[in-house]
């Protein structure tokens, strides 16, 4: 066909785009990730009735994204295969094996199996999400990302806002409902999102794709800036409330680990969003790396958290909450538009997957040092490590609009 009318046509399939392919997208990916956290919500409950540690079933959650995002990536699966209907097997089974843990709370070994499956299938759900709204938002990526990255953070947030002493949810309810939630998401993506105008299907399995894709050098740029942002996000996430437990004993106070929980990782949808919009004009690269700066200055100022006032110290958590994450969705924008167009799917798959490895040693060894360390407060001003190397990634990006 004539690139003119292949260039044409794509404009026309641009400009009848319905106007709820965004929402629907972004209530599909909050939906499916609020499978993430919920065990970590109702984790008191679980342990009172078997020995698990947040550190653990945290990584073993982790461990299955990562082995689920490197089995889509070695093949292709996103590229290859429907998207829409991806997303909706992921999520449906993702569900099942949340909602089974109901009968096995009380056995460590089956508990851990069962977030292990659920952490694979949601490999299926967040990158692949992010592969859809690049198969329909070929401009204006950025934007579109940070709505969809900020669903993310709510759906992470969404089983500590259930676990409020306000709507007295108990342990199986909260399973129920982020099941439900999550196969009523794959539902909609499925019926009325589907594969986008500008997906490129792959035919046939490459296994060489992966090493193709790290060729170029705008690619690395932005997969090591990720992965610098990655070393702090889901360790910071995973001890927001060990945090709070800490600032509570240290001031003898009661305040509610739940709902400030729920408010800083929540506030960091606005901050997506908000990034989101900036991309438009200042470039994703940009945005990405004074959100990265922030949430740096962040982890050094945390050696100081514990003695601040209690006003002082939740704003600076939500500020830490909101710029932790203000970047990831502009670092997946930066991804997919790196890459060709017929490898996105095992770009942003692969990149994931190697950012996920990073948190498990970030959360483990932060697990470990908090056990060590008289200055808790101390731990988490390491994690600025990351976001150091990141910058120094990313730079070269910053100096044209990407």
């Amino acid at each position: 066909m004539d690139r003119g009318l292949q260039k044409s046509l794509s404009t026309l399939r641009l400009v009848k785009r319905p106007g709820y392919i965004l929402p629907l997208i972004v209530l599909s990916q909050f939906a499916g990730t609020s499978l993430w956290f919920a065990v970590n919500a109702i984790l008191p409950e679980i342990a009172a009735s078997t020995r698990v540690d947040i550190g653990d079933i945290t990584v073993v959650i982790q461990f299955g994204f990562i082995s689920g995002t490197l089995i889509f990536a070695i093949f292709s699966i996103a590229d290859r295969y429907s998207s829409a209907k991806v997303f909706f097997i992921s999520s449906l089974m993702a569900a099942l094996s949340n909602v089974a843990i109901i009968g096995a709370s009380k056995n460590i070994e089956l508990l851990y199996a069962l977030r292990f499956v659920t952490g694979f299938f949601l490999a299926g759900i967040y990158p692949v999400g992010m592969k859809i709204a690049a198969d329909w938002y070929e401009k204006g990526l950025g934007k579109a990302m940070g709505y969809l990255v900020g669903a993310l953070v709510l759906g992470t947030a969404f089983p500590n806002l259930l676990r409020l002493q306000s709507f007295h949810f108990q342990s199986d309810h909260v399973l129920l409902l982020t099941s439900a939630f999550a196969t009523l998401g794959g539902v909609l993506m499925l019926v009325w999102v589907g594969d986008g105008p500008y997906r490129k299907q792959v035919s046939k399995f490459q296994p060489s794709t992966i090493f193709k894709i790290f060729r170029s050098p705008d690619f690395r740029s932005a997969s090591l800036g990720y992965f610098g942002h990655m070393w702090e996000l889901y360790t910071f996430w995973s001890f927001v409330p060990v945090i709070l437990l800490y600032y509570n004993f240290y001031h003898q106070i009661d305040a509610s680990v739940y709902g400030w929980s729920f408010a800083i990782i929540a506030g960091g949808s606005i901050g997506c969003v908000v990034g989101g919009h900036l991309s438009q004009k200042m470039g994703s690269s940009r945005v990405a790396f004074y959100s990265l700066a922030g949430s740096g200055i962040c982890c050094l100022l945390s050696f100081f958290m514990l003695q601040m006032p209690e006003p002082v110290f939740y704003f600076f958590m939500i500020v830490w909450g909101v710029t932790v994450i203000a970047d990831s969705p502009q670092f997946s924008t930066l991804v997919a538009q790196t890459s060709a167009c017929e490898h996105k799917g095992t770009a942003l798959t692969t990149v994931t997957s190697v950012g996920f490895a990073l948190t498990i040693f970030s959360i483990q060894i932060s697990s470990y040092l908090l056990e060590q360390w008289e200055r808790k407060n101390a731990v988490f001003a390491m994690l600025a490590l990351g976001p150091a190397l990141g910058l120094l990634s990313l730079w070269p990006l910053t100096k044209r609009k990407n």
